[in-house]
């Protein structure tokens, strides 16, 4: 019989929600004051490379100071250059690697 110390029950976003290799997209809200991410990657289709621990409090919502404890993960992504910025001259190969909090990552399709 399993006792209450045997039996963990993890609280909402402290599993991560993607993993490595995942493809993922950048949202394109534009909310008024309080953001963190750059505009340019916003729209963006890039890959997990990474799931940052432990998880964290929502910065956006902390700024605001309605945050009641949320936690999520951040997510190091690689995006690819010639995605971002028209008329790259560099590698095909060169990327962005960028650490985008979950609220903003969705599964690319």
């Amino acid at each position: 019989m399993a006792t209450v110390f045997e039996r963990v029950v993890t609280a909402t976003g402290e599993k991560p929600a993607f993993a490595p290799g995942d493809r993922v997209k950048v949202g394109t809200r534009s909310p008024i004051g309080h953001y963190r991410v750059p505009q340019y990657l916003r729209g963006q289709t890039g890959e997990v490379l990474k799931v940052i621990e432990p998880s964290l409090i929502d910065n956006e919502e902390e700024g605001y100071g309605r945050n009641a404890g949320n936690r999520r993960h951040y997510y190091r992504i690689s995006v690819p250059m010639p995605s971002l910025w028209p008329g790259y001259e560099g590698s095909p190969r060169d990327e962005l690697q960028i650490e985008v909090y979950e609220t903003w990552l969705e599964r690319a399709a």
